[in-house]
Parts: C-alpha cells; sequence; structure tokens
C-alpha cells in the first residue's frame, strides 16, 4: 500500500509539472497570435491577456492525451534512473500489479476532466466566441434553443432582426412559424412580420404566408397591416453561420448536454454531433487510462536494456496514432456511417485492449 501511495503521488506531481510546462507554452504561443490578430484593430494588451486565458483550457483539454503520455513516460523513466523499479520487479511485483497507482490516478483524472474541468472550458470557450466576435467585428448572429422553440439573431448597419420560430429543418434553413422583428440602430422596434415559412437563400430570407405590422407610434400597427403570399428579407445569415451558431459541442457543459440534445431534435435539428461528442466524453477517462498503459508498455523497462529513445518516441507516435484514429471515428459517427455508441467507445475500448496486450507481450513474453 505505501508503495502504491508512492507510485500514485509520484505520477500526479508529474502529471501536474507537465501540465503547468503546457500551460506556459501555449499561453506564450497563444498571446503572441492573438497579438497579430487584435493590434491592428486597437484591442488593448489587457483585453488580448484576458482572449488568451480564456482560450487556453480549451487548449489544455484537447491536449489531456499527450499529457497522460509524456508524464507516464518521465514516471517510468525516472524509476527506472533510480533502480526504483528494478528494486518494485525484484521484489516479486508484476507489471501490472505495479500499474494499479498510476491507473487509477489516470482514472481520477479522467473523471475529474469530464465532471469538472469540461464545464469550465465550456464556459470560457464561449466567453472566447463572444469576445472574439465583438473584438472583431462588433457582435455576431447568435442562434439559442428554449422550449418555445428557437431564436436566432442577425444583424448590419441598419439595425438587428429577432427572428423566433417553432421549429426548423434540420440544417436551419427553413424556419416554421416564424416571427421576425426589426430594431433600428438606436433599439427601436421598426417592424414586425409572422409567415408560415421562412427559406433561408443566397443574402435573403423568402418568406411565404406573410403578414406585416409597421411598428410607428403615430400609427395603429393593426389598422394598416398588410399581408403578402411572399416577401423578401435581406439578411447577412448563411447556413454555415447557422450551423456554427448552434454551439460547439465543445462549448456547452456536459451536465447540460443531454437536455441541449433534447432540444434539438424538439426544434427539427439534428443532435447527431451533440450525441457523438457526449459520447466520446463519457469515454474520455477510458481513453486516458490506454493513453498510459500504451507508454508504460514501451518505457516501463530498465534503461541498460538499451533503445530507450526509441522506445519514447514509439509510444508517443503510437499514442498520436491511436488519437487520430479517435478523431477519425469521431468524424464517422457525427456523419452518420457508424453507429454513434461505436464511434465513441471503440476507439478507447481497442486502445486499451492494444495496450494491455503490448505490456504483457513486452514485460511477461
Amino acid at each position: 500500500m505505501i508503495l502504491h501511495r508512492y507510485f500514485a503521488r509520484r505520477f500526479t506531481m508529474i502529471f501536474g509539472g507537465v501540465l503547468g510546462i503546457f500551460f506556459l507554452l501555449m499561453g506564450l504561443i497563444d498571446l503572441v497570435e492573438q497579438i497579430r490578430r487584435f493590434s491592428p484593430l486597437g484591442v488593448s494588451f489587457a483585453e488580448v491577456a484576458g482572449l488568451t486565458l480564456l482560450n487556453i483550457p480549451a487548449g489544455l483539454y484537447d491536449i489531456l492525451p499527450l499529457v497522460m503520455i509524456l508524464s507516464t513516460v518521465a514516471l517510468f523513466l525516472g524509476l527506472s534512473r533510480s533502480s526504483e523499479l528494478v528494486v518494485t520487479r525484484a521484489s516479486g511485483r508484476s507489471a501490472l500489479r505495479a500499474l494499479l497507482a498510476p491507473l487509477a490516478v489516470a482514472l481520477v483524472i479522467g473523471l475529474l476532466a469530464v465532471a469538472m474541468f469540461n464545464p469550465i472550458v465550456a464556459a470560457t470557450s464561449k466567453r472566447y466566441t463572444a469576445l472574439y466576435e465583438q473584438y472583431r467585428s462588433g457582435g455576431a448572429d447568435v442562434l439559442s434553443l428554449s422550449s418555445e422553440g428557437l431564436w436566432l439573431r442577425q444583424g448590419s448597419i441598419e439595425g438587428q432582426t429577432l427572428i423566433r420560430a417553432v421549429r426548423a429543418n434540420s440544417n436551419g434553413t427553413t424556419l416554421f412559424n416564424a416571427t421576425f422583428l426589426t430594431y433600428a440602430p438606436d433599439g427601436t422596434p421598426v417592424r414586425r412580420i409572422e409567415a408560415d415559412s421562412a427559406t433561408l437563400t443566397r443574402g435573403a430570407w423568402e418568406l411565404s404566408g406573410v403578414k406585416e405590422w409597421l411598428l410607428d407610434p403615430d400609427t395603429n400597427p393593426e389598422q394598416n397591416a398588410q399581408r403578402h403570399d411572399t416577401l423578401k428579407l435581406s439578411s447577412t445569415l448563411t447556413q454555415e453561420r447557422i450551423r456554427d451558431s448552434f454551439g460547439l459541442p465543445n462549448t456547452i457543459p456536459i451536465w447540460d448536454l443531454p437536455a441541449y440534445i433534447d432540444q434539438l431534435e424538439q426544434a427539427g435539428f439534428s443532435a447527431r454531433r451533440h450525441a457523438v461528442w457526449f459520447q466520446m466524453e463519457l469515454a474520455r477517462p477510458l481513453f486516458l487510462m490506454a493513453m498510459m498503459l500504451i507508454a508504460s508498455a514501451f518505457t516501463m523497462r530498465p534503461q541498460r536494456s538499451g533503445n530507450v529513445g526509441l522506445s519514447v518516441l514509439l509510444s508517443i507516435m503510437l499514442g498520436f496514432l491511436l488519437y487520430y484514429i479517435r478523431n477519425f471515428s469521431q468524424i464517422l459517427g457525427e456523419n452518420g456511417q457508424i453507429p454513434i455508441a461505436l464511434a465513441a467507445w471503440a476507439p478507447p475500448v481497442a486502445s486499451a485492449f492494444l495496450a494491455t496486450g503490448l505490456l504483457l507481450h513486452m514485460e511477461d513474453g
């Protein structure tokens, strides 16, 4: 038990150190990039530094598998260099038994990352996106979902238009039972339009079954209301901007994802992308454990056996390969080419079995 605690404490300290190093490196690189983007726009250094701090958590969250591999490599190379690993093996402990404590730490890190770090990343990413668009263009088109339907906002120099619809098609380009409320630049409402349907074309909404009210304070809007079979309204929205306005899955806390998926489906949108992300987040702890096993399979040996550099390189390359296979599986799942559960759980499960097989082969023959 004492040895397990020692291994667990040492692995935790190494993991924290590697994560801190990546935090500093990514922070410096991102700060330079943000200064390059926003200094011509007159954004102050304090605002740029704030953007950098908001962007770092998402980057760290993405590279957790790499941090796990490097931490495991550092742990076992250090144990081999000090001969502690040799003494541990000589005492009769098998490789799998010696890995129990680091493996438990990897599991705890994965659970904490999903349960606590994920909501933090979602909040900072969402705030970063909002500030990025504000500094760059003064605002952004926004889509939100609620139990009352979906809401869109589009803006231009002529003012803002708030759009509400009961439901939409899967890509958000056709709205049903839609209401358009147009505001002047000073915030005064100037027009309200209700339409049975609204279809987004290039640069405009094409409305059908339309009733229009001009909100002039000196007249009765209902008396002057007009009906149109069709009506065209200019728009700055595109299908891509509507899709991006859904909120990337990583900008929604994992605790809110199930309810958000239900709202997407009720509004008529496809929630497959978010469902795949949700399942992959649930599988993240297992994937991190697999990365630790991969690294230990190549580095859990005495240094006098030689080829230490090659072993480290192979562990990192195999880890990257499995990471990209995981991302490729995610794309296939989002496109509907494979089931969601298979896309999310097959890579980490296969990685864990592969790592265990390698470990048993290299350590026990």
